[in-house]
C-alpha cells in the first residue's frame, strides 16, 4: 500500500520518547540482578501505556511504544549473540572521532548470525494493539545500519564479506517485519543513521582511504533495506535517514544530504522518508528533488536535542520553503529524531517533549488541515 493524500500521517513522532525515572531505575536494577524480568516487564508496560496516552492526547496521527522496552533504539547488539568487543578504529564509523586508534571499544561481528530466541525486535506489539485504538507505527533498525558492526580486519572469519553478513541481517529483520504485518501493523519504519554519516565529507574521505566504494555501498544498501518490505501488503513502508542522536544532545555527522541524494533517494522503494532538517548542519531542501514522485517526505524540523520549543511561524515558513522542491501534498512534519535513542535520553524535559509534539500537531493541522 502506497500512502495517498488523505491517509498520509501529517503529524508524526519519529519513535522514542523520554523514559520515566522509575523505568530507568528498573533497567539498572535488572542489570544488577536486584529485580526479576517480570518486575521490569510490569514497569515497561506502565511506561508504554503512558507513552500511548501522551501521543493520543496531543493528537499525533501515529503512535509508537516510545521504545520503552529497548536499551537502545537499535537493540540488535543486546539480543544477537554474534558480536565481541574490539578496540581501535572502526571500519564503518558513525563519526570521524571513531576512526582513531584510541576510539575505544565497539561491538564487532565475529560469529555467524543466529536469530534470537525469546525476545526479538517485535517484542511488545501485541501489547500495543491491545492498549490503543490509534494507528501504530513500529520501528526497526535498518539492515544497512549493521555495517557499523563490521570490521574489515576482525569479521572476515565469520563471513566472506560485509554484504554477506548484511544479507543475513536482512533475512532476520525481514522476518520480523513479516510477523508485524501479519499481526496487523500497517506502518513499519526502518531507522538508518548510517546514511547520514555518509553526508559528512570527513567520513567520506576516511572511507576512500580504506578503499571502500561508497557508490556501490549505497546501491547495495538501498536494495537491501527496500527488500525488507518485499511481499508485504497493506503496509506503509518508511525509512528514517537519521544523523545520530545521543545523550547530551550529541550528533554524529554534519553536512547536507546532497552527497547521497542522487544515488540513494530514487533507489529506496519506500512510501515515506523521514529526514532531519533541524539545524544548519543538515543542509538545505535541494536534495528533495531526488526523492521519487509520490514518496512522502516527513520534515524533521523540531529538534529533540534541547528544551527550546521552536516558533511555529518559523516552522511553517520552512515547510513552505520545502514546497519549492517537493509538493505540499507530499510533505509531512515531525520532530528531527526520537527523544531517547538510548536509555538516558536527550537533554529535554518531559514538558518540552509534550510541547514539541503539540507544536507538530498544531502546525500539521494548520498547514494540511
Amino acid at each position: 500500500m502506497s500512502t495517498k493524500t488523505g491517509t498520509i500521517a501529517r503529524a508524526e513522532n519519529v519513535g522514542s520518547l523520554l523514559r520515566p525515572a522509575a523505568l530507568l531505575d528498573a533497567m539498572r536494577d535488572r542489570q544488577q540482578g536486584s529485580i526479576t524480568a517480570d518486575q521490569l516487564r510490569a514497569l515497561q508496560d506502565t511506561a508504554v501505556r503512558e507513552a500511548l496516552e501522551l501521543q493520543e492526547s496531543v493528537g499525533l496521527d501515529l503512535v509508537t511504544d516510545g521504545e520503552m522496552r529497548r536499551e537502545s533504539w537499535v537493540l540488535s547488539g543486546f539480543i544477537l549473540d554474534c558480536f565481541d568487543p574490539v578496540a581501535g578504529p572502526r571500519s564503518y564509523p558513525p563519526s570521524i572521532a571513531q576512526t582513531k586508534d584510541d576510539a575505544g571499544t565497539f561491538s564487532v561481528v565475529t560469529r555467524r548470525l543466529v536469530p534470537p530466541t525469546g525476545r526479538d525486535l517485535d517484542d511488545g506489539y501485541t501489547f500495543l494493539r491491545e492498549n490503543t485504538d490509534a494507528r501504530i507505527k513500529f520501528t526497526l533498525p535498518a539492515p544497512s545500519y549493521h555495517r557499523r558492526f563490521w570490521s574489515d580486519t576482525h569479521s572476515t572469519g565469520a563471513y566472506g564479506s560485509c554484504e554477506e553478513f548484511l544479507t543475513d541481517v536482512r533475512d532476520w529483520i525481514g522476518g520480523v517485519a513479516k510477523r508485524l504485518a501479519e499481526s496487523g501493523c500497517d506502518y513499519i519504519q526502518l531507522d538508518a543513521p548510517n546514511y547520514g554519516s555518509l553526508c559528512d565529507p570527513a567520513i567520506r574521505d576516511y572511507h576512500a582511504s580504506l578503499g571502500h566504494d561508497l557508490d556501490a555501498q549505497l546501491a547495495f544498501d538501498a536494495e537491501l533495506d527496500s527488500s525488507v518490505f518485499d511481499g508485504l501488503t497493506g503496509v506503509t513502508r518508511a525509512i528514517h535517514l537519521c544523523r545520530g542522536n545521543l545523550p547530551g544532545g550529541q550528533w554524529f555527522s554534519s553536512g547536507g544530504y546532497a552527497p547521497i541524494a542522487a544515488g540513494l533517494f530514487p533507489a529506496l522503494r519506500v512510501d515515506v522518508m523521514l529526514m532531519e532538517f533541524d539545524s544548519d548542519r543538515a543542509g538545505d531542501f535541494g536534495p528533495l528533488a531526488h526523492v521519487a514522485d509520490g514518496t512522502t517526505v516527513v520534515l524533521g524540523l523540531l529538534t529533540t536535542k534541547n528544551d527550546v520549543v521552536e516558533e511555529e511561524k518559523d516552522i511553517v515558513a520552512r515547510i513552505h520553503a520545502a514546497t519549492e522542491v517537493k509538493p505540499l501534498d507530499e510533505l509531512a512534519l515531525s520532530t528531527q529524531c526520537g527523544f531517547a535513542s538510548v536509555a538516558g535520553g536527550n537533554p529535554a524535559t518531559f514538558a518540552a517533549q509534550r510541547a514539541k509534539l503539540e507544536t507538530v500537531v498544531r502546525i500539521a493541522r494548520q498547514v494540511w488541515g
